[in-house]
């Protein structure tokens, strides 16, 4: 057994990843990759086995965002070729829905640009996840901002599942990639969902310069918060943004850091998320023994592999897509 088997072993008898740890496990050098992912699959095949879930998004409203995040294409201080629009009908909402379950997406995430949602956005929203609710057996997950107790409130009773707000990175890291909302914003937006009675998803986006450090904060600061899921998004640089000439991280580097996260998380939904067909690449299909959830079918504003060619991955590497709220079907 290497030793990160021994860790791994003792991740599965409760021991909780420390500091010290973490750092050596991101500096592991690349003729030890292979040993330590076989290490964080044992970790992850205990809790999810061979199973994957698959998640799409739905962009429902994009662009003239206020804040002036520096990886995102739809912020104020972007200049990249994006689709432009205000939020879409209920309709067509649903029609996203119906598409997500037909590529057999166990969850299906509405996100929506700007600093925090109209109560007229929320109300549109609403009615869309109410219908969905009714014709299809699919969990949802809102993206929406920065959330008030009230908003959160009313997603809970329409029968919202899941609010994603991710941390992005860590706290002291915040200020580098945005100026107009603060760290402890994110935290409350997700105070609140908690407090409705919503599940939790926060991860973090790597790959915008931050050092190890940044990340073991980042990695750290989500076992605290104890999410339900944990979107791990490895930046795509976008022309037209800030962040367009960032090139921090290689297939290699990317592995290493969802196996940190997956010791230091051992039982929460892990997600590669954002950016894993860019900069996995060829490699993308280790993922699967570190990550139990993908998306499929594209992000916000840059494209993704179709759900055939994901289903095609995953069944090549003996892995089975979860069934979607089995019961229901």
């Amino acid at each position: 057994m290497t030793p990160f088997d021994n860790l791994a072993d003792r991740i599965l008898h409760g021991h909780a990843l420390t500091r010290e740890e973490g750092l050596t496990l991101l500096q592991t050098d690349d003729a030890q990759l292979l040993p330590l992912i076989a290490a964080a699959y044992k970790i992850r095949h205990a809790s999810f086995g061979r199973t994957v879930t698959i998640q799409m998004l739905f962009n429902a409203k994009s662009g003239a965002c206020q804040e002036d995040c520096g990886y995102c294409s739809q912020s104020s201080i972007s200049t990249a070729s994006i689709d432009r629009y205000a939020l879409v009908s209920p309709d067509d909402v649903l029609n996203g829905a119906r598409q997500a379950h037909e590529a057999d997406a166990q969850r299906y995430c509405v996100v929506i640009s700007g600093r925090s949602p109209l109560d007229k956005e929320i109300h549109g929203i609403a009615s869309a996840v109410k219908r969905i609710k009714q014709e299809l057996p699919l969990q949802v997950c809102c993206s929406l901002g920065l959330l008030t107790a009230p908003q959160a409130e009313q997603l809970k009773a329409a029968g919202v599942d899941r609010i994603n707000h991710n941390l992005n990175t860590s706290e002291a890291y915040h200020s580098s990639i945005c100026t107009t909302h603060t760290y402890q914003d994110r935290l409350t937006t997700l105070r609140h969902a908690r407090a409705a009675g919503l599940e939790l998803c926060s991860g973090g986006i790597v790959g915008m310069g931050e050092s190890d450090d940044d990340l073991l904060d980042l990695a750290f600061a989500l076992r605290d918060l104890n999410p339900d899921s944990i979107p791990l998004n490895m930046l795509h640089p976008i022309p037209g943004t800030p962040l367009a000439d960032a090139r921090h991280l290689t297939p290699r580097r990317c592995l290493t850091i969802l196996c940190l996260f997956r010791f230091i998380h051992p039982q929460r939904e892990l997600r590669a998320a954002g950016g894993r067909e860019f900069n996995l690449r060829s490699l993308q299909p280790l993922a699967l023994y570190v990550a139990d959830s993908l998306f499929v079918n594209g992000y916000l504003t840059t494209p993704g592999d179709p759900a055939r060619e994901v289903h095609q991955m995953i069944e090549d590497m003996g892995f089975e897509v979860a069934v979607a709220n089995p019961a229901l079907t």
